[in-house]
C-alpha cells in the first residue's frame, strides 16, 4: 500500500470523503439500507452530534488519502445500554480487501476500553459475506437474526446481528 495508514478522529474536512465513501456502496444493496446517496449537508447532524468521547468517528489515511472509516453509535438510547455500542465501517473502493478493514475493527477493539464500551455489535446483511467474515474473524458471533427485515429493490434481506464482549 505504499504509504503507512494512521487511523485518527475524524475532523470536519474528512466529510465529505466519509460520504463519498459511504455513497460508493448504496448501489451495492450489500452494505447499507440507503437507496439513494445521502449530502454532505444531510450527513452533518450526523457527525456533528455526538459525543466525541465514547462514540468517535476514525479514519483511516495514507498521506491526504481517506481509505476508510468507522464511527460507534449508542446501540439504544437509555442509560442502561451505554456500555454497548454500535458500530459501523465503510472501506473506500480503491481499499477494499487491503486490509484497512481490520485494522480499523482492530484499532475499535483495543479502543473500547477508553470509551466506556464493553459489548460491540454490527448489523450486517445476511447476503454481506465479506463483512460476516470480517467480523468472525475477529470473534464476533450471531447473536441474533431479523429474517426478512429488510427489503432491498423488492428482495427482503436478513440482517444478522454480529455481538462480542470486549
Amino acid at each position: 500500500m505504499g504509504n503507512e495508514i494512521n487511523i485518527t478522529r475524524a475532523e470536519d474536512k474528512d466529510l465529505p470523503a466519509i460520504v463519498e465513501i459511504y455513497n460508493s456502496t448504496v448501489a451495492s444493496r450489500m452494505v447499507t439500507a440507503d437507496l439513494e446517496p445521502v449530502t454532505v449537508e444531510s450527513r452533518k447532524p450526523w457527525f456533528h452530534n455526538r459525543d466525541w468521547e465514547t462514540r468517535p468517528i476514525w479514519v483511516a489515511r495514507s498521506g491526504d488519502t481517506l481509505m476508510g472509516w468507522l464511527s460507534f453509535q449508542p446501540y439504544y438510547g437509555r442509560p442502561a445500554y451505554r456500555a454497548t455500542a454500535e458500530f459501523s465501517i465503510y472501506i473506500a473502493e480503491q481499499s477494499r480487501g487491503t486490509g484497512v478493514g481490520s485494522m480499523l475493527l482492530d484499532r475499535a477493539i483495543s479502543g473500547c476500553h477508553t470509551l466506556g464500551i464493553k459489548t460491540l455489535l454490527g448489523f450486517v446483511f445476511g447476503h454481506n459475506q465479506p463483512s460476516l467474515r470480517l467480523l468472525s474473524k475477529f470473534g464476533f458471533e450471531q447473536w441474533g437474526m431479523l429474517p426478512g427485515a429488510c427489503d432491498l429493490d423488492g428482495a427482503e434481506r436478513d440482517v444478522v446481528i454480529m455481538g462480542r464482549k470486549v
